[in-house]
C-alpha cells in the first residue's frame, strides 16, 4: 500500500489552467463552500472568476458578504489581485432569456412568456433546472468576460442530468415526434380539432382543458425557434467536453458519499470525461501517519497519559478507516489529485473564514495523505 499527497502546485494548475470547473457530489458534503473557495483562489491568483450555485440557502451569500444572490452576477469585495463574482441560478429567468434570444420578434417572445404551459415547464419540468444550469454556464464562459466559471451542481444523480441535458434537448428537438407536433396542418393542432378529440377530452378531464389549450398555443408560438435552441444545446455540450473544462468531485469520508462519488466518476468515464480532482471534506486528522506510536506504552502509571495514548490510538483508528474508504475512488480518478481536508474548528461565515479554508485546501502541510493500492 503506497501513500501520496497532492501539492499546492497541482491544485493551482487546475485553477489556473481551467476555463470551467464543475463541482459535483452528494448533498451535505461541502460542495457549495468548496466551489466558492476554488473561485476565491482564482481571484487571489489574479483571475476574474465567478461561482454559480443552485443552492437557494443564504449560507453562501452570507459568507461572501452579500445581501443575497440572484440570477445576475454580484461582485464580492475582498483583498485579492483579481475579481470574485457570485450568482445563484434562476431557472425561469434563464429560460426567459433564451426565449427572448431566439424569438423571431418581440411579439413572439411575449406570446410565449405569457403562455401558461410555458410558465409551468420553465420552472418545474423535470430536467429544466439542469439544462438551464448548463446554459447559464455557457453564457458566462463564452459570452461573459470571466477567466474562470465555477459551477456548484445539483447532487450527484441530478448532476448527470446537468451533463446530459444539452444532448437530450437537441435529440428532442430533432426527434420526428417533435417535428410532427410542430407541423401546423398535421400536428397537435389538427389532432385536437379532428382525429383525437375523444382522447384529448379524456386528457382534459385530468389536466384541464385550459392546460391542453395552453400547450397547443405554446407549440404553435414556439415554431421556428427550435433551430436556435438545438444549435445552442450543441455548443453547450461541446463546452462541457472541452479540455479546459474540469470536473471536480466533492465527498466526505463516509462510505455512502464515497460510493456516490465513485458512481459519478464511473459515469463520467463512460461518457469519456476524466475527473480532474477529488476533494474529501471533514476528514479526521491522522496524528501518527507512520504508525510510530502504535507500540509505545506508558510506564509512568499516569492515568492522564494513559487516556492520551488511548485517545491517540482511537483517533488514528478512525482516520485510517476513513482513508480505507478512499482506496477505490482514488484509483478510479487517478492520476487526478485527491485532496483530504480535515474537520475545521471554525464555521464558514464570512470571506475571512472562506479564505482560511482555502489555505487549508491549498496548503500541502495540511492536506491529508491519500491511500492507494501499491
Amino acid at each position: 500500500m503506497a501513500e501520496s499527497t497532492t501539492t499546492r502546485s497541482e491544485l493551482d494548475d487546475l485553477v489556473r489552467g481551467s476555463q470551467v470547473i464543475v463541482c459535483s457530489g452528494s448533498g451535505g458534503v461541502g460542495k457549495t463552500t468548496t466551489a466558492a473557495v476554488i473561485a476565491m483562489q482564482a481571484a487571489i491568483d489574479g483571475r476574474r472568476a465567478i461561482v454559480v450555485t443552485i443552492d437557494p440557502a443564504r449560507r453562501l451569500a452570507d459568507a461572501l458578504g452579500l445581501a443575497g444572490l440572484t440570477n445576475e452576477p454580484a461582485l464580492v469585495n475582498g483583498d485579492w489581485k483579481g475579481e470574485l463574482w457570485a450568482m445563484m441560478l434562476d431557472t425561469k429567468a434563464t429560460f426567459d432569456g433564451l426565449v427572448e434570444r431566439y424569438a423571431r420578434n418581440e411579439d413572439q417572445a411575449k406570446t410565449i412568456l405569457a403562455n401558461g404551459f410555458y410558465r409551468n415547464i420553465s420552472s418545474s419540468l423535470s430536467g429544466t433546472q439542469e439544462y438551464m444550469a448548463s446554459e447559464k454556464l455557457y453564457e458566462l464562459a463564452i459570452e461573459g468576460d470571466y477567466d474562470l466559471v465555477v459551477v456548484d451542481t445539483p447532487p450527484t444523480r441530478n448532476a448527470l442530468d446537468f451533463l446530459q441535458a444539452p444532448q437530450r434537448l437537441a435529440r428532442f428537438l430533432d426527434h420526428r415526434l417533435y417535428k410532427v407536433l410542430m407541423m401546423p396542418t398535421k400536428g397537435i393542432v389538427k389532432a385536437v380539432n379532428f382525429a383525437a378529440q375523444t382522447v384529448m377530452r379524456s386528457i382534459a378531464k385530468v389536466v384541464g382543458a385550459e392546460v391542453i389549450a395552453d400547450a397547443v398555443e405554446f407549440f404553435a408560438a414556439f415554431e421556428g425557434m427550435e433551430a436556435g435552441f438545438t444549435e445552442r444545446a450543441r455548443h453547450v455540450d461541446e463546452l462541457l467536453r472541452k479540455p479546459e473544462t474540469s470536473f471536480v468531485l466533492i465527498a466526505s469520508p463516509r462510505a455512502d458519499t464515497v460510493a456516490e462519488a465513485t458512481y459519478f466518476a464511473n459515469e463520467l468515464h463512460r461518457l469519456g470525461i476524466a475527473v480532474r480532482g477529488l476533494v474529501v471534506n471533514r476528514m479526521s486528522p491522522l496524528f501518527d501517519p507512520n504508525g510510530e506510536c502504535e507500540d509505545l506504552e506508558d510506564t509512568s502509571g499516569s492515568t492522564v497519559l494513559q487516556d492520551h495514548f488511548r485517545c491517540l490510538s482511537e483517533s488514528n483508528f478512525v482516520a485510517r478507516g476513513e482513508l480505507q474508504h478512499l482506496v477505490g475512488i482514488s484509483e478510479r480518478v487517478a492520476p487526478a489529485p485527491v485532496v483530504g481536508v480535515p474537520e475545521q474548528s471554525f464555521e464558514v461565515s464570512d470571506t475571512e473564514s472562506l479564505r482560511a479554508l482555502g489555505r487549508v485546501l491549498f496548503d500541502p502541510e495540511s492536506v491529508l495523505k491519500v491511500v492507494s493500492q501499491g
